[in-house]
């Protein structure tokens, strides 16, 4: 292999696309260096982000992408705030850490599985096993030690979306 690898379309513009965002703005000199910096990262780096460049310019999944984003940041973040707010006014918690089966093969599903659990009130991911098929979740209300209910009560969501995005 080139020792530089090889050139990453997707690489190139999710760098592209984040060097503009922090910059903030789109002038003829940001979009120079800005593609200067991701023909860079995308050389050096890009084999190694991107497996299957047609998965990620798939519309079916920037379409699933958008629709997992708001749903989870305006109703099911929402939703854990205003139940973990409730925990705290009336001291009822039922915290442990539970162990749920994990079907995502990606490792980019996987990450985005576990920052969703993680990110939402109430629940925290503290491991994951070796074989990455399952997660240790420390949750605020453990009313079940069934697999199969703590899994649809804490990622049966994220990991819907997840398959239909990255596997």
């Amino acid at each position: 292999m080139n020792p530089l690898g090889r050139f990453s379309p997707a690489t190139f513009a999710v760098v592209l696309a984040v060097y503009l965002f922090y910059t903030g703005s789109a002038s003829e000199y940001d979009l120079i260096t800005g593609s200067i910096v991701a023909l860079m990262v995308s050389f050096l780096v890009g084999h190694w982000l991107v497996e299957d460049e047609r998965k990620f310019f798939s519309p079916r999944r920037w379409f699933y992408a958008v629709t997992y984003g708001l749903r989870y940041f305006l109703v099911e973040e929402t939703k854990t705030h205003i139940d973990v707010a409730k925990r705290v006014f009336t001291l009822r918690a039922n915290p442990g850490i539970v162990r749920i089966p994990l079907d995502v093969e990606s490792e980019y599903g996987k990450v985005l599985v576990a920052n969703s659990i993680t990110n939402t009130p109430g629940t925290i991911v503290v491991d994951i096993s070796d074989d990455g098929r399952w997660l240790y979740v420390h949750w605020i209300d453990v009313s079940t030690l069934d697999e199969e209910e703590v899994k649809e009560n804490v990622v049966a969501y994220f990991e819907d979306y997840a398959k239909k995005m990255f596997d």
